[in-house]
């Protein structure tokens, strides 16, 4: 039976590791939280984006100020706009009142922009002017008014690729990535599967449903060979149905989602790929995700300008 390892993890703003990737992404929050330029968070979904952008808000000199977040992808274009800038009565179908939006409720503090890549293109603008002279006016009126708000704001899709697509605006890219923090997935994260299990267990047992002490060895075999696309997200929902479906002390693999109970599918029949291989990729990736740009590269994979050049060098990829 897997039972509760001795950890001694790391808590940072509600994020839980052992792992040293994640470590180093903390430093690096701290070091951009001292600054007012904008950053953009990258990573996959699940990954803890929204806590990336609480913590450098907390660790920032605007942190007795408010937090505003948004989901841009959960909104119809002009529901965005008003969410966003606010609008007076009457600017709109079912307009009613006078509203304001969260850059005004953000004055002073920080707007957290999820899911950036979706706001549309008519958007883009507004958006831009606020990044450019801090200031906006609320839809239905032409008269603006300053706001003092840092943007941070995350997506799990390449900009670039889609300024090339036409559905995003250069100048706006560039605006909003001038720090980029990469979140790992969780199986990047060395040692943090377990760990983050037995935080999320604890989590549970406190709520008195089941008190779980340890999990069998086939739930545990079936969890290290799972890749976890869905990464923190998807286990924490793993163990919430374990404790909701199952019983006793013991988390069973038939308690698990139905991913983890097929059976681990076969090698591929390609050669195994080696971590200089995955190195080499990483490296390709940031160059072109950073335009080349050694400090972004060194920022994005989170080491020193030296390391980054032993190892373009030893990859060929120095030109």
């Amino acid at each position: 039976m897997h039972t509760r390892p001795d950890l001694s993890p790391t808590i940072f703003h509600g994020m839980v590791t052992v792992s040293a990737e994640m470590r180093a992404l903390f430093a690096l929050i701290r070091r951009a939280a001292q600054s007012d330029v904008t950053v953009l968070v990258r990573g996959e979904s699940g990954t803890g984006k929204e806590l990336v952008a609480r913590a450098i808000h907390a660790e920032s000199s605007r942190s007795a100020q408010p937090l505003q977040a948004v989901n841009c992808a959960t909104f119809t274009p002009e529901l965005l706009a008003s969410e966003l800038f606010g609008h007076v009565k009457g600017a709109f179908t079912g307009a009613t009142r006078s509203r304001s939006g969260l850059l005004a409720h953000a004055d002073g503090g920080s707007l957290f922009l999820d899911e950036v890549a979706e706001v549309p293109l008519s958007l883009q603008a507004r958006l831009l002017r606020v990044l450019q002279f801090r200031s906006f006016a609320p839809l239905g009126t032409t008269t603006e008014r300053s706001v003092n708000v840092r943007i941070i704001s995350a997506t799990n899709t390449g900009l670039r690729q889609l300024v090339q697509d036409g559905r995003f605006r250069e100048d706006l890219m560039y605006r909003i990535r001038v720090v980029v923090l990469y979140l790992p997935r969780l199986m990047e994260r060395s040692g943090d599967l377990e760990a983050l299990t037995w935080h999320l267990i604890d989590q549970l047992n406190a709520r008195g449903l089941r008190q779980v002490q340890g999990i069998s060895p086939a739930a545990w075999a079936a969890m290290e060979g799972y890749p976890w696309p869905g990464n923190i997200r998807e286990l924490q929902n793993n163990l919430e149905q374990a404790f909701v479906l199952g019983e006793g002390p013991v988390i069973q693999r038939a308690e698990l989602a139905r991913e983890l109970q097929l059976p681990s599918p076969p090698p591929p029949s390609s050669p195994q790929r080696t971590l200089l291989d995955l190195q080499r990729d990483a490296l390709i990736l940031a160059w072109e995700e950073t335009g080349g740009s050694r400090a972004e590269m060194c920022l994005r994979l989170g080491i020193s300008r030296a390391t980054l050049y032993r190892r373009l060098k030893h990859h060929g990829l120095l030109g």
